[in-house]
């Protein structure tokens, strides 16, 4: 018979840094009301919970890989989002913030959730941060667990 090994949904005695971007504030702060509401309804704790805040999503690499070496953390959730404008400034900033956090993931071997919108319009970052599409901040805690919960069965 086979083993099947899989994360379950429950946060309960797992511990949880959230980095937000405060740049386009006015959706990073529903995506964080998404994330909490995930990781209250699946058993986090408040004490389990740490939130950074960091200016833009260009600085989300260094913030989570000095989160990540902490080793305080079972799982690095980041919030932030990134709307295209006329310039390729859009493409240098999803892209970077993108690869450097495959990277600390991978490097660490810390779960770190992309809950980075990358749109093309404010009516798409809205419709993805609690309106028409969901909570993306909601869809990248519930990832955070489910990963957090996978290593942690992994190591035993």
């Amino acid at each position: 018979m086979m083993n099947v090994i899989e994360g379950q949904l429950s946060s309960a005695g797992l511990r949880f840094a959230i980095v937000v971007a405060r740049f386009n504030s006015f959706i990073t702060d529903r995506l964080l009301t998404g994330a909490l509401d995930a990781l209250k309804r699946t058993g986090a704790a408040e004490e389990q919970i740490d939130i950074i805040r960091i200016p833009g999503s260009w600085e989300f690499p260094i913030t989570a890989r000095a989160v990540a070496a902490q080793k305080r953390h079972d799982a690095i959730i980041c919030l932030g989002a990134v709307i295209r404008g006329d310039t390729p400034h859009f493409e240098f900033v999803a892209g970077e913030a993108a690869s450097g956090l495959a990277r600390v993931a991978a490097e660490t071997g810390v779960p770190v959730a992309f809950g980075v919108l990358t749109t093309n319009t404010v009516e798409q970052a809205v419709d993805r941060s609690g309106a028409k599409s969901g909570n993306k901040g909601f869809d990248a805690a519930m990832t955070a667990i489910e990963m957090a919960s996978l290593l942690r069965q992994l190591k035993t």
